[in-house]
């Protein structure tokens, strides 16, 4: 069961991590793909939603083309 959970929110985690085209919107996703990750495998909402807000923020100023 706890496998099936992991694969989701990597799904999840997957498909948002490339949205946004501002800064807003990617803070936005960011944060709303790490905490719904974060609520799916038990953890702390405010930590996932951090975790995933400095993610995607990170990941789409390296690959600007990717987002």
């Amino acid at each position: 069961m706890r496998a099936i959970l992991f694969t989701s929110a990597l799904g999840l985690f997957t498909a948002l991590s490339a949205c946004g085209d501002t800064t807003g919107e990617q803070v936005a996703f960011g944060a709303g793909a790490g905490a719904i990750g974060s609520a799916l495998l038990g953890g702390h909402l405010l930590t996932g939603a951090a975790v995933g807000t400095a993610a995607n923020l990170i990941y789409c100023k390296e690959s600007p083309g990717g987002c």
